[in-house]
């Protein structure tokens, strides 16, 4: 590999929210132990990012800075050439982060107590977002049919028939299961969704990181009633691990929707722009760090797949579930007959391996564990050594 995946960064003393957290839930780690939970990563950034933010260093100003023709072309031309996408300028909202974007677009397209459809389990900003706003979670339970899930259209429909369910948000690729949609699908959520109103979110924040033998397709280029029902939130944040320089695109094509949901901004004081650095590493990510992720993606996938044969060999009665996308793997052990309670203890006071633990996705993932694979191979494979050491003792 050209570039450094092997060395992992201790953050513990960084700031780091995953290590804080960590060090709460048990402080008496020592320093060979590294978090497998929230989606960043701990390792060297591409270094092609970082000498283009040390240039423009060199010369800026940072003030009041809006999005320049350049950083334009760079999400446009990127958008084309990964995903087949022809967006324009004016699609384009800068705002930060993509969490952020699910707070517009519930305050934009819906009113207090009425219904926002999610399909669970999925990731948990979803719940809080809709919660915070004061709107009523609506679930549609995926279905899990041997290692992977489907969507389940008849309870889907049903509930976007109710004409309180104004929103869906809506995951792709789905975090946690790890599905990348195909278009046959996602074709059967917009004609849902459209023949009743209800608009779409689609959170396509790990859009660049569709596995080998899946194709990633926005949502919004399906068909043509697309377009006009649906919100595209994107971001540098999982491609090239940038979340804390807090900037996001949200692309909508449709002009009503679009002009609500900057309307929303404004009043809440979002629409004075977003982080000045985030713009230039965003820009500089979709024109020089296609390299870094080609190998970044690389490393997941075999991560994958050697957590798969372990386990199938090591401890057979976890289902690991195919990854189509992200870099989470979602693990269901169940089979071990305990409590969601008991599992998280043994994970954290046994194994000293810190995912995520499946419930804070919907009582959908109570029993199930998700576990961040952007990691060094070593540092994954020494964990899953102490999982399975110890989950031995729970046959």
């Amino acid at each position: 590999m050209t570039y450094d995946f092997t060395t992992p960064i201790n953050r513990k003393q960084t700031g780091s929210a995953k290590w804080i957290q960590m060090n709460h839930w048990n402080p008496s780690l020592d320093d060979t132990i590294y978090p497998l939970s929230v989606a960043d990563v701990d390792m060297k950034l591409a270094p092609e990012i970082i000498q283009g933010l040390k240039n423009y260093l060199d010369t800026a100003v940072l003030g009041y800075d809006l999005p320049t023709e350049e950083y334009y072309s760079a999400v446009i031309n990127w958008m084309k050439k990964q995903h087949g996408w022809s967006i324009k300028k004016d699609w384009i909202i800068t705002i930060p982060g993509v969490v952020t974007s699910f707070y517009s677009a519930i305050r934009a397209y819906t009113a207090p107590q009425d219904g926002v459809l999610v399909l669970s389990p999925v990731y948990y900003p979803f719940y809080s977002s809709i919660e915070k706003t004061k709107r009523t979670i609506v679930k549609s339970s995926l279905i899990q049919k041997g290692t992977r899930y489907e969507i389940d259209f008849s309870d889907l429909e049903e509930k976007a028939k109710d004409p309180k369910n104004k929103l869906l948000l809506f995951s792709n690729p789905h975090n946690p299961v790890g599905r990348v949609w195909t278009t046959e699908e996602l074709a059967k959520v917009i004609e849902i969704c459209k023949a009743n109103d209800v608009i779409i979110l689609a959170d396509e924040i790990h859009h660049d990181l569709a596995m080998p033998g899946h194709t990633f397709v926005p949502m919004a280029t399906v068909t043509k009633e697309a377009a006009s029902i649906c919100i595209t939130a994107t971001a540098v944040s999982k491609s090239f691990n940038l979340a804390g320089l807090k900037n996001s695109n949200i692309i909508i094509s449709d002009e009503q929707l679009r002009k609500q949901f900057l309307e929303d901004m404004e009043m809440v004081g979002l629409d004075s722009g977003t982080n000045v650095i985030g713009l230039k590493a965003t820009e500089l990510a979709y024109t020089v760090g296609e390299p870094w992720l080609i190998e970044f993606k690389e490393l997941i996938w075999t991560n994958h797949q050697k957590l798969k044969a372990f386990l199938h060999q090591e401890l057979p009665e976890v289902t690991v579930f195919d990854l189509e996308g992200t870099f989470l793997q979602w693990l269901d052990f169940n089979a071990f007959g305990l409590s969601a309670a008991e599992l998280e203890r043994i994970m954290h006071e046994e194994a000293l391996v810190f995912g995520d633990e499946g419930y804070i996705f919907g009582s959908e993932g109570n029993g199930f564990e998700r576990l961040n694979l952007a990691v060094p191979t070593k540092v994954l494979m020494e964990a899953l050594q102490r999982l399975v050491d110890t989950m031995k003792k729970y046959r």
